[in-house]
């Protein structure tokens, strides 16, 4: 299979034909899974704090506020990790980042559970944030690459599950771990497991096609008909020869804020802003808020996973009903009613029936949340589409920093979980109606 020579716009599409013609193979199943595994993981190990945060504060002496701090630096490192690291990856290659982010995760949550001092746990958690976020990027990219078409969107979804089913699953984990062996028994077993998964992506994720082709090294050849070969594709006899003059430019974050897209640019920003700080709020301190309200460490712990439970259903849920119905306007009406069941539980004394708001709040906001992914893809044409969805991500997650932050000045305040509830359904009212504007289908 030889060819003549090819714009840089139509390389990707000779790639992406490779990829969508023919079956789908167990090479290409075997990357969707540990992409879904690695999400896994960072769910857990993102919102394992939340699990720890009333025995670190007890053990080590850290008032709630300062805790806070602990939440906002990891999700920091996150922000500036999609920011600044994942591009990265466009230099090294996209497996050499997922590669690099795994070590950073895996030895930082070992560290953390080493942790004596607050600004160990600052230290040690914001290189576990800057390690999750530099690697959703590349893992979203690569999984994307490998997926057929036909396929694509379920693949998107499934992965995109994975980090509050990790979160789940995580809380089931950390209730008998933390009463047998401490609350650093949490971060040991995250570590470990994350660490674990440096052979399964060392062995079974292959560099990007498109990497290889876009970089020309003396072996990109061998390398690429090594990947087409483990596909069952038919190899190349030699590379594509790429035409110069008909370079596309490169995207960068400007733009995005050209007259024609500044307004739903900064309508989009805004949306995600809002939507992470209620999110992370909720994941970062409905453990301690229900043991200030009088339950146990262990049904802290799952209740947390009933708000994530209640997440992954309200994702599949979400992408069913999209293909029916506006997006956008989905996505309002998902955001908007998770706030009215925050504000009916605050005033019905929603206590008694916990785990049934907890559900129905995770699946309306964690579900509206990941349909403002699917938003920030559709608004940008496609030689865009990764500088808007990486840059509405990351400075979304500003919200994320926020929300903890304040969580844990209101808690230390002596604020009551309902009064919380009420003061964080705010933000989710505005990023719903906000959603409301962007007229996505």
């Amino acid at each position: 299979m030889a060819t003549g020579a090819i714009s840089e716009t139509e390389e990707l599409a000779f790639i992406r034909k490779v990829i969508d013609e023919g079956g789908v193979t167990g090479a290409q199943i075997l990357v969707i899974a540990i992409a879904l595994i690695l999400n896994m993981l960072d769910g857990f190990d993102v919102t394992a704090m939340a699990f720890t945060v009333h025995g670190i504060g007890e053990e080590l002496q850290i008032a709630p506020n300062h805790l806070g701090i602990v939440f906002s630096v990891a999700l920091a490192g996150m922000m500036m990790g999609a920011m600044f690291l994942a591009p990265v990856a466009d230099m090294l290659g996209r497996r050499k980042m997922i590669l690099i982010c795994v070590s950073m995760i895996g030895l930082s949550m070992c560290a953390t559970g080493f942790a004596t001092s607050l600004w160990e746990l600052i230290f040690y958690r914001a290189i576990t944030g800057l390690g999750v976020g530099g690697m959703l990027a590349s893992l979203a990219a690569i999984s994307a690459e490998y997926t057929p078409e036909k396929y694509r969107s379920l693949a998107v979804m499934l992965i995109t599950a994975g980090y509050p089913f990790g979160a789940t699953l995580g809380s089931f984990i950390a209730a008998p771990l933390i009463p047998a062996y401490g609350w650093e028994s949490v971060f040991f077993a995250g570590g470990l497991a994350t660490l674990s998964m440096l052979i399964l992506v060392y062995f079974f994720i292959p560099e990007s096609l498109q990497f290889l082709l876009a970089r020309r090294r003396e072996n990109s050849l061998s390398q690429i008909n090594a990947v087409l070969g483990r596909l069952k594709r038919p190899v190349l006899n030699q590379l594509p020869v790429i035409n110069l003059d008909q370079k596309v430019d490169k995207a960068n974050v400007l733009s995005l804020l050209t007259p024609g897209r500044r307004s739903r640019t900064l309508t989009l920003w805004a949306s995600f802003l809002f939507c992470f700080m209620s999110l992370y709020f909720m994941m970062s301190w409905i453990p301690k808020l229900l043991i200030n309200a009088g339950f146990s460490e262990s049904f802290s712990v799952y209740a947390a996973a009933a708000f994530n439970g209640g997440a992954v259903a309200g994702i599949i849920t979400l992408g069913w009903i999209s293909a029916r119905v506006s997006l956008s306007k989905l996505i309002g009406s998902y955001l908007t009613a998770s706030a009215a069941m925050m504000i009916i539980f605050a005033y019905a004394s929603g206590v008694n029936h916990l785990f049934t708001y907890l559900i129905i709040i995770g699946f309306l906001l964690q579900g509206g949340f990941v349909g403002l992914y699917a938003v920030a893809a559709k608004i940008y044409p496609t030689e865009l589409r990764s500088t808007g969805v990486g840059w509405a991500i990351g400075l979304g997650r500003l919200g994320a920093v926020l929300g903890p932050y304040f969580g844990g000045l209101f808690i230390a305040q002596g604020i009551s979980m309902e009064v919380n509830f009420i003061i964080f359904a705010i933000p989710l009212i505005l990023s719903g109606l906000i959603a409301y504007t962007l007229a996505v289908r």
